[in-house]
């Protein structure tokens, strides 16, 4: 086995379960919202999707307020309060269901004490993923974190004191952040292979770790470098995806990309079935010489 300096990791569906932890804050929140309102998701599904879409995430943080049917009930009020038992039963799910696979952090540690880096390269926006890297323990485990640019926050929520956390708790202390290109999205071996040389470092000292064969373990083959497919992450079509397409945002360009990608074939050589600890079956790690 090759000695590897470096690993650049995928963060959702491989990290952790993101597609549990949407399902469960949103539905959570959704729930509470047709207690006060009357209104169901499916009511409201056709509002959700184009704010959705408009700001590239179907996790924006400010949905509530900018769903029209529920601009009546607000008034002069701001939506955290009247939707505070909403936005708390978010918070709460949140806090409760978002954790790591088994044996993510251990295996993470033992890349890191073996003196290699590490990287995360992932599509969500840099708000929402720091505060899942905070809120993991791994601000500090991974070296340097690759996200898209955030969508704009709007103008009057710190104003009125809109922040939930302190201040500090909204940056990363030790990783550092980079912003991927406006638009660029997996799969790009181009963006994989700046990774590299961000690092100094050469494809055969480098392995990609993701979830999806089209678009994580292609991006990989594409670009050169070694890979280990996270198959105990790929995402499944049960009913919690059904909902996310519900209110996705994606736009039809998007699903047609989308489709495009799929129907590529792609083999998977090395697995990991079961859990992310199986690399060490594969790949040993050794000190990173900068």
């Amino acid at each position: 086995m090759q000695n590897k300096t470096l690993a650049v990791v995928d963060f959702d569906n491989t990290l952790f379960d993101w597609v549990h932890v949407w399902y469960s804050c949103f539905n959570a929140m959704m729930q509470e919202v047709e207690l006060i309102t009357g209104l169901s998701v499916e009511d409201l599904a056709d509002e959700i999707r184009p704010v959705h879409q408009e700001h590239g995430t179907s996790e924006y943080a400010f949905l509530l307020e900018a769903l029209p049917s529920l601009k009546p009930f607000l008034g002069e009020k701001a939506a955290s309060e009247v939707f505070s038992k909403a936005i708390r039963a978010f918070r709460s799910t949140r806090k409760k269901e978002l954790r790591l696979y088994p044996t993510v952090a251990d295996t993470l540690l033992r890349i890191k004490g073996a003196g290699s880096r590490i990287a995360i390269y992932t599509e969500s926006q840099s708000f929402y993923s720091f505060y899942r890297l905070k809120r993991l323990g791994l601000d500090g485990v991974v070296d340097r974190i690759y996200t898209p640019p955030d969508h704009e926050v709007p103008e009057d929520f710190i104003a009125n004191g809109g922040r939930h956390y302190s201040r500090n708790f909204y940056h990363l202390r030790h990783t550092e952040h980079h912003h991927t290109p406006v638009g660029e999205l997996k799969p790009n071996p181009h963006l994989l292979s700046q990774i590299l040389t961000d690092f100094d470092v050469a494809k055969s000292e480098a392995v990609y770790i993701g979830d999806s064969r089209q678009k994580d373990v292609a991006m990989a083959t594409d670009a050169g470098v070694d890979y280990a497919w996270a198959a105990y992450g790929e995402a499944q079509d049960t009913h919690k995806y059904e909902l996310l397409k519900l209110v996705t945002h994606w736009t039809d360009d998007d699903v047609q990309r989308e489709n495009e990608i799929r129907s590529r074939k792609v083999n998977a050589d090395i697995i990991l079935e079961k859990e992310m600890s199986q690399i060490f079956e594969h790949y040993k790690f050794a000190e990173y010489q900068q």
